[in-house]
Protein backbone atom coordinates (compact mmCIF):
# COMPACT_ATOMS: atom_id res chain seq x y z
CA UNK A 1 0.00 0.00 0.00
CA UNK A 2 1.13 3.29 -1.18
CA UNK A 3 1.78 6.38 1.22
CA UNK A 4 -0.02 8.33 -0.75
CA UNK A 5 -3.57 6.00 0.16
CA UNK A 6 -2.68 6.42 3.87
CA UNK A 7 -2.49 9.87 3.60
CA UNK A 8 -5.75 9.77 2.09
CA UNK A 9 -7.22 7.75 4.80
CA UNK A 10 -5.51 10.21 7.66
CA UNK A 11 -7.24 12.88 5.50
CA UNK A 12 -10.63 11.90 5.36
CA UNK A 13 -10.67 10.60 9.42
CA UNK A 14 -9.48 14.14 10.49
CA UNK A 15 -11.78 15.64 7.76
CA UNK A 16 -14.95 14.13 9.56
CA UNK A 17 -12.87 14.21 12.63
CA UNK A 18 -12.80 17.89 13.05
CA UNK A 19 -15.99 18.91 11.38
CA UNK A 20 -17.97 16.63 13.67
CA UNK A 21 -16.11 18.56 16.58
CA UNK A 22 -16.73 21.83 15.00
CA UNK A 23 -20.39 21.18 14.78
CA UNK A 24 -21.33 20.06 18.01
CA UNK A 25 -18.60 22.58 19.90
CA UNK A 26 -20.88 25.70 18.23
CA UNK A 27 -24.34 24.35 18.24
CA UNK A 28 -24.65 22.55 21.54
CA UNK A 29 -24.23 23.58 25.46
CA UNK A 30 -21.70 21.22 26.98
CA UNK A 31 -23.85 19.01 28.65
CA UNK A 32 -26.59 18.67 25.86
CA UNK A 33 -27.29 15.46 24.95
CA UNK A 34 -30.22 14.48 22.17
CA UNK A 35 -31.43 11.09 21.47
CA UNK A 36 -30.46 9.52 17.95
CA UNK A 37 -32.03 6.12 18.86
CA UNK A 38 -32.96 4.91 22.19
CA UNK A 39 -29.35 2.94 22.12
CA UNK A 40 -27.18 5.95 20.36
CA UNK A 41 -27.09 9.69 21.87
CA UNK A 42 -24.77 12.79 20.73
CA UNK A 43 -24.06 13.93 24.40
CA UNK A 44 -21.32 16.96 24.63
CA UNK A 45 -18.71 16.45 26.85
CA UNK A 46 -15.26 17.77 26.82
CA UNK A 47 -12.25 15.79 27.96
CA UNK A 48 -9.37 17.57 29.40
CA UNK A 49 -7.24 14.88 29.63
CA UNK A 50 -6.39 11.16 28.77
CA UNK A 51 -8.92 8.46 27.69
CA UNK A 52 -11.85 7.54 30.36
CA UNK A 53 -10.69 11.26 31.74
CA UNK A 54 -8.09 10.36 34.03
CA UNK A 55 -5.81 13.41 34.09
CA UNK A 56 -1.88 14.26 35.14
CA UNK A 57 -2.75 16.68 38.51
CA UNK A 58 -0.65 20.02 38.89
CA UNK A 59 -0.50 23.12 37.54
CA UNK A 60 1.54 21.59 34.09
CA UNK A 61 -0.21 18.17 33.61
CA UNK A 62 -2.12 19.52 30.89
CA UNK A 63 1.24 20.88 28.88
CA UNK A 64 2.98 17.45 29.32
CA UNK A 65 0.23 15.44 28.53
CA UNK A 66 -0.30 18.12 25.46
CA UNK A 67 3.91 17.77 24.62
CA UNK A 68 3.94 14.13 25.08
CA UNK A 69 1.21 13.61 22.61
CA UNK A 70 3.06 15.97 19.94
CA UNK A 71 6.06 13.50 20.61
CA UNK A 72 3.79 10.40 20.30
CA UNK A 73 2.60 11.67 16.87
CA UNK A 74 5.68 11.58 15.82
CA UNK A 75 7.46 8.30 16.08
CA UNK A 76 3.91 7.01 15.42
CA UNK A 77 4.37 9.26 11.66
CA UNK A 78 8.19 7.56 11.42
CA UNK A 79 6.46 4.09 11.95
CA UNK A 80 4.14 4.89 9.18
CA UNK A 81 6.78 6.02 6.51
CA UNK A 82 9.02 2.74 7.39
CA UNK A 83 6.50 0.47 7.18
CA UNK A 84 5.03 1.80 3.85
CA UNK A 85 8.93 1.58 2.53
CA UNK A 86 9.78 -1.81 3.93
CA UNK A 87 6.56 -2.59 2.09
CA UNK A 88 3.95 -3.69 5.28
CA UNK A 89 1.03 -5.16 4.91
CA UNK A 90 -1.53 -3.17 4.13
CA UNK A 91 -3.37 -4.24 7.43
CA UNK A 92 -0.41 -2.62 9.33
CA UNK A 93 -0.24 0.41 7.07
CA UNK A 94 -4.34 0.99 7.38
CA UNK A 95 -4.17 0.49 11.06
CA UNK A 96 -0.92 2.76 11.55
CA UNK A 97 -2.50 5.44 9.66
CA UNK A 98 -6.10 5.17 11.77
CA UNK A 99 -3.69 5.87 14.85
CA UNK A 100 -2.20 8.84 13.20
CA UNK A 101 -5.64 10.09 12.72
CA UNK A 102 -6.97 9.77 15.66
CA UNK A 103 -3.93 10.77 17.54
CA UNK A 104 -3.67 13.95 15.32
CA UNK A 105 -7.38 14.89 15.52
CA UNK A 106 -7.02 14.68 19.41
CA UNK A 107 -4.07 16.93 19.59
CA UNK A 108 -5.47 19.56 17.37
CA UNK A 109 -8.24 19.93 20.21
CA UNK A 110 -5.65 19.92 23.00
CA UNK A 111 -2.79 22.46 21.08
CA UNK A 112 -6.02 24.78 19.43
CA UNK A 113 -9.51 24.62 20.62
CA UNK A 114 -8.43 26.80 23.84
CA UNK A 115 -7.91 29.71 21.50
CA UNK A 116 -10.53 28.65 19.04
CA UNK A 117 -13.28 29.24 20.91
CA UNK A 118 -15.06 30.42 23.93
CA UNK A 119 -16.24 28.29 26.74
CA UNK A 120 -19.67 25.89 26.45
CA UNK A 121 -20.43 26.42 29.80
CA UNK A 122 -24.29 27.12 29.95
CA UNK A 123 -23.84 29.13 26.15
CA UNK A 124 -22.89 27.67 22.74
CA UNK A 125 -19.04 28.43 21.99
CA UNK A 126 -18.47 31.07 19.30
CA UNK A 127 -15.11 30.49 16.77
CA UNK A 128 -12.65 33.04 17.07
CA UNK A 129 -14.16 34.78 19.69
CA UNK A 130 -13.32 38.80 20.36
CA UNK A 131 -12.83 38.34 23.98
CA UNK A 132 -10.46 35.15 23.31
CA UNK A 133 -10.48 31.75 24.02
CA UNK A 134 -11.48 29.99 27.09
CA UNK A 135 -8.19 28.95 27.72
CA UNK A 136 -4.72 29.34 25.86
CA UNK A 137 -1.99 27.41 23.79
CA UNK A 138 -1.58 23.38 24.70
CA UNK A 139 -4.46 23.67 27.12
CA UNK A 140 -7.56 22.65 24.77
CA UNK A 141 -10.21 20.17 25.55
CA UNK A 142 -10.83 17.32 23.54
CA UNK A 143 -14.98 17.37 22.30
CA UNK A 144 -16.26 14.01 22.59
CA UNK A 145 -20.02 13.39 21.48
CA UNK A 146 -20.64 9.36 21.09
CA UNK A 147 -22.84 7.72 23.56
CA UNK A 148 -24.19 4.19 23.21
CA UNK A 149 -25.78 3.45 26.48
CA UNK A 150 -26.82 0.25 25.28
CA UNK A 151 -28.15 -0.60 28.46
CA UNK A 152 -29.02 1.38 31.85
CA UNK A 153 -30.81 -0.02 35.07
CA UNK A 154 -29.99 -1.85 38.19
CA UNK A 155 -28.01 -4.98 37.80
CA UNK A 156 -29.90 -8.23 39.47
CA UNK A 157 -28.65 -8.85 42.94
CA UNK A 158 -27.19 -12.19 42.59
CA UNK A 159 -24.71 -10.40 40.44
CA UNK A 160 -21.29 -10.70 42.41
CA UNK A 161 -19.77 -7.47 43.45
CA UNK A 162 -21.87 -5.31 41.30
CA UNK A 163 -25.32 -7.02 41.96
CA UNK A 164 -27.96 -3.84 43.26
CA UNK A 165 -25.54 -1.09 41.45
CA UNK A 166 -26.96 0.74 38.90
CA UNK A 167 -25.18 -0.10 35.66
CA UNK A 168 -24.77 1.48 31.94
CA UNK A 169 -22.86 -0.28 29.20
CA UNK A 170 -21.42 1.01 27.08
CA UNK A 171 -20.67 4.48 29.38
CA UNK A 172 -17.74 6.56 28.09
CA UNK A 173 -17.99 9.59 25.48
CA UNK A 174 -15.89 9.44 22.95
CA UNK A 175 -15.07 11.11 18.81
CA UNK A 176 -14.34 9.99 15.75
CA UNK A 177 -10.53 10.17 16.58
CA UNK A 178 -11.00 7.78 19.20
CA UNK A 179 -12.92 5.55 17.47
CA UNK A 180 -9.43 5.37 14.64
CA UNK A 181 -6.96 4.76 17.28
CA UNK A 182 -8.93 2.09 18.86
CA UNK A 183 -10.02 0.51 15.12
CA UNK A 184 -6.37 0.57 14.20
CA UNK A 185 -5.06 -0.98 17.89
CA UNK A 186 -7.76 -3.54 17.34
CA UNK A 187 -6.74 -4.42 13.80
CA UNK A 188 -2.96 -4.98 15.31
CA UNK A 189 -4.36 -7.25 17.75
CA UNK A 190 -6.80 -8.92 15.97
CA UNK A 191 -4.21 -9.64 12.69
CA UNK A 192 -1.14 -9.26 14.85
CA UNK A 193 0.06 -12.51 12.57
CA UNK A 194 -0.45 -10.81 9.09
CA UNK A 195 0.78 -7.39 10.55
CA UNK A 196 4.00 -8.80 11.81
CA UNK A 197 4.90 -12.27 10.02
CA UNK A 198 8.55 -11.84 10.33
CA UNK A 199 7.84 -12.24 14.66
CA UNK A 200 6.89 -15.82 13.86
CA UNK A 201 9.51 -16.41 11.63
CA UNK A 202 11.79 -15.24 14.35
CA UNK A 203 10.06 -17.09 16.65
CA UNK A 204 10.86 -20.18 14.58
CA UNK A 205 14.26 -20.03 14.72
CA UNK A 206 14.83 -19.13 17.85
CA UNK A 207 12.91 -23.02 18.56
CA UNK A 208 14.67 -24.67 16.10
CA UNK A 209 18.24 -23.24 17.21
Amino acid sequence: MSLKKAYLIIIVILLIDQISKIYIKTNFVLGEEIDVFSWFKIHFVENKGMAWGAQIPGEYGKLFLTLFRLVAIVGIAWWLKDSVKKKGSKILIVAIALIFAGAFGNIIDSVFYGVLFDSSIAQVAHFLPEAGGYSTLFHGHVVDMLYFPMFQGVLPEWIPFWGGDYFTFFDPVFNIADTAISTGVGMLLVFHKKTFPSTKKEEDQKIEA
